[in-house]
């Protein structure tokens, strides 16, 4: 099973964190990144993102059909996200739209068999 990892585009401060909304930016990054993923995307490719505005936002851009998944919240872990994927025994391949750290801590698993910020 492959897993990309998409960290949200950039957002607004000052709004509670899972209402914060994408900004000018941040809607331009999500749709210049959403561009490169139609042209790259897996075949089997589950969109899985987080509950929250700017997560969502951020998916919009590249795609109607995605689930929205509460292990992906920003207060989760590497196990949840882990949890949620199927990985490794899932098929095809997995899109997370997220935050960090946690991104970040399931990448520097992933490549180096730990958590790390």
């Amino acid at each position: 099973m492959d897993l990309l990892l998409w960290r949200h585009a950039e957002a607004i401060d000052g709004t509670p964190d899972l209402s914060r909304e994408l900004t000018e930016r941040g809607h331009k990054q999500a749709r210049k990144m959403a561009q490169w993923l139609s042209e790259n995307r897996p075949k089997r490719l589950r969109t899985l993102v987080s509950p929250s505005t700017r997560t969502r936002q951020t998916a919009s851009a590249f795609i109607d059909n995605f689930e929205i998944v509460p292990a992906l919240a920003p207060d989760m872990g590497v196990p949840d996200l882990l949890a949620a994927t199927g990985w490794p025994e899932g098929r095809g391949a997995a899109l997370l739209v997220g935050h960090q750290p946690t991104l970040g801590r399931l990448a520097a698993l992933l490549l180096s068999g730990s958590e790390a910020d």
